[in-house]
């Protein structure tokens, strides 16, 4: 038996799940509309390639990845694209956010597509993209999609592949029930993802003691093939990522780092199932295992569900009955919302849909004041100070926050639900971490624009130093060629004359003016003769050309970063300014010469 260690904290209250483990796996009616959200992860929303009116096969791409973090989404079923909008999606405050309905025409026709059995000759590199390729992303917390998170595998050694088959929050039973009845391409998933890691040293799939049934069915599939089932204590949240990993390897991730870090990943029982469904069977993700729970529904029970279903379908098919309940919540007791609308769909990151009645999870008392019992600090599993992190998220105290690691905190609930003032804490961290990333983007907007200013004042700045450079030339030659004019009227007691020529009668004698521009001409005349002045002034043309050179390729480079448009136009004056300056160049070599 392997050894496990203890997290501290935790709590443990009523499980409830034997409601929804008494009947198999379901499979619902296909609803007439499917909404399928574009963003169901964390990274880019995906950007549609379908039309209004467009016809869709089953598995079919709707969208597709918007950048290196993100993920496509595919059709659940065929049918007609009827609408591509703003829709309510899954979010606690009803948000809205781009959405593709698809009218279904009940055929649910899939489209040509083939899985590869003979993974093993496969590289790691197309594995990667065909997970990716499927739209496969974490099913048991954030959503972060499967390929990136498996990417680091091939640059950085992964020695342990953990399995998280804990699912420690009340009422949820999806992972328990797919256990108990796909144990075998859950298995066949996870040689997968060794594959795809380099056959790491340890993988183990971390189990909590009141799943029998499930363990008992991994059992067979496990045996001889270098997997290890760890049964421990029940305790929540020990279905934390950061949790499981300390129990199972006795590691403790650092703060702001990933398990990938210390050689560790760690993916979901859902997910394994729906990277087996997506390399052996070339499906994508399309659906999943959701829990429909309560007592304010007729029949608990676990179903196959398919993407985009609205939550309103299932509990219509689940005789959901609303006098006795007064809410919906899309996840668990502890870490779920409540829903605005029952008409949000159904992604592929809802586990469970609890309808419970009003006895059984009554309406939130008012909160009290706090009473400083420490019970929250005793039950958070993070070893946080749960006390300070209120007082200081009600002062709006950013700095403190930060300093007492309130992004260490992973939301479990723990510490609301043992507060004896019925004090929200969480929904304080949540709103303060909110508060701190927008406070990071705009300080991240103002240090651009600052940086903008400055560098255009600067080069104001510089153009007005070179200006007034020429400017002060400028004056230098006239004083200096009025000096030469004085000296050599001194010199020879008269201004110097234009040579003599033949003067008409009553012809006007020569003006001082005159006198001025045969000087200069003669001067000019001496410094095109004298090679020092001319490599002098070649120099002088130089570095003036170098300057407007480098002041050109800057201007490029914010017009390419900005997109803006003018790049052509900028691109013409650099390479303009650049030949000018090789014609300079050239001609202080031939004068050297």
């Amino acid at each position: 038996m392997s050894r496990t260690w203890v997290t501290p904290g935790g709590v443990h209250p009523p499980e409830n799940k034997h409601q929804s483990l008494t009947q198999p796996i379901g499979q619902l009616p296909i609803p007439e509309k499917l909404i399928i959200p574009l963003s169901q992860h964390i990274g880019a929303p995906a950007t549609p390639c379908v039309e209004i009116g467009q016809q869709v096969l089953k598995g079919q791409v709707i969208a597709q990845a918007a950048g290196l973090v993100s993920i496509p989404m595919h059709a659940p079923s065929s049918g007609t694209i009827s609408a591509i909008e703003h829709r309510p999606i899954a979010h606690a405050s009803g948000m809205l956010a781009p959405c593709i309905e698809i009218t279904t025409d009940g055929a649910d026709t899939w489209i040509e597509h083939q899985g590869i059995s003979d993974y093993e000759h496969i590289t790691p590199s197309k594995l990667i993209e065909m997970v990716g390729n499927a739209g496969i992303s974490g099913m048991g917390g954030a959503g972060f999609p499967s390929a990136v998170k498996l990417n680091p595998g091939r640059q950085r050694p992964i020695d342990t592949l953990i399995v998280n088959a804990t699912e420690c929050e009340p009422y949820i039973t999806a992972d328990d029930s797919a256990i108990r009845e796909r144990a075998g391409e859950i298995v066949e998933g996870i040689k997968i993802l060794s594959a795809i890691l380099d056959h790491p040293t340890n993988i183990m799939i971390g189990i909590e003691d009141n799943k029998p049934e499930a363990i008992a069915a991994l059992a067979p599939h496990v045996e001889d093939s270098g997997i290890s089932v760890v049964v421990f204590p029940t305790k929540y949240p020990s279905g934390g990522e950061k949790q499981l990993i300390y129990i199972l390897t006795g590691k403790e991730l650092p703060a702001g780092k990933l398990p990938a870090d210390e050689g560790i990943v760690c993916i979901n029982i859902g997910t394994t199932y729906a990277i087996k469904r997506a390399v052996i069977d070339g499906e994508p993700l399309i659906s999943r295992v959701t829990t429909v729970t309560g007592d304010a529904v007729g029949t608990p029970r676990n179903y196959d569900t398919l993407i985009g279903t609205p939550v309103r379908h299932l509990l219509e098919h689940n005789q959901f009955d609303g006098q006795a309940g007064g809410r919906v919540i899309m996840g668990g007791p502890m870490m779920g919302f409540t829903l605005p609308s029952a008409d949000v769909p159904i992604v592929k990151t809802t586990n469970c849909i609890l309808a419970p009645s009003y006895a059984e999870i009554p309406d939130d008392d008012p909160a009290q004041p706090c009473i400083r019992c420490g019970m929250c600090a005793e039950a958070c599993p993070v070893s946080l100070l749960p006390q300070q992190l209120f007082w200081y998220a009600q002062a709006e105290e950013h700095d403190r926050l930060e300093a007492h690691n309130l992004f260490d905190c992973i939301e479990c609930g723990a510490c609301s639900y043992v507060c004896p003032s019925n004090i929200p804490l969480v929904q304080y961290y949540r709103a303060a971490k909110g508060d701190i990333r927008k406070a990071r983007e705009e300080k991240v907007k103002s240090d651009h624009a600052r940086e903008r200013f400055e560098f255009h004042k600067e080069r104001i700045e510089q153009a007005e130093r070179e200006k007034e450079a020429k400017r002060a030339a400028r004056r230098e030659a006239t004083q200096q060629a009025k000096a030469d004019h004085l000296a050599a009227t001194a010199n020879g007691g008269a201004a110097p004359s234009a040579p003599a020529t033949a003067s008409p009668a009553g012809a006007v004698p020569t003006s001082s003016a005159a006198d001025i521009i045969a000087a200069a001409q003669a001067r000019a005349a001496a410094k095109q003769a004298n090679p020092e002045d001319q490599r002098a002034k070649l120099e002088r043309t130089i570095a003036s050309a170098e300057q407007r050179l480098k002041m050109a390729e800057e201007k490029l480079a914010e017009a390419i970063n900005e997109d803006s448009g003018k790049q052509d136009k900028l691109s013409a004056a650099v390479e303009n300014t650049r030949q000018k300056l090789e014609q300079s160049k050239s001609k202080l070599a031939e004068l050297a010469e």
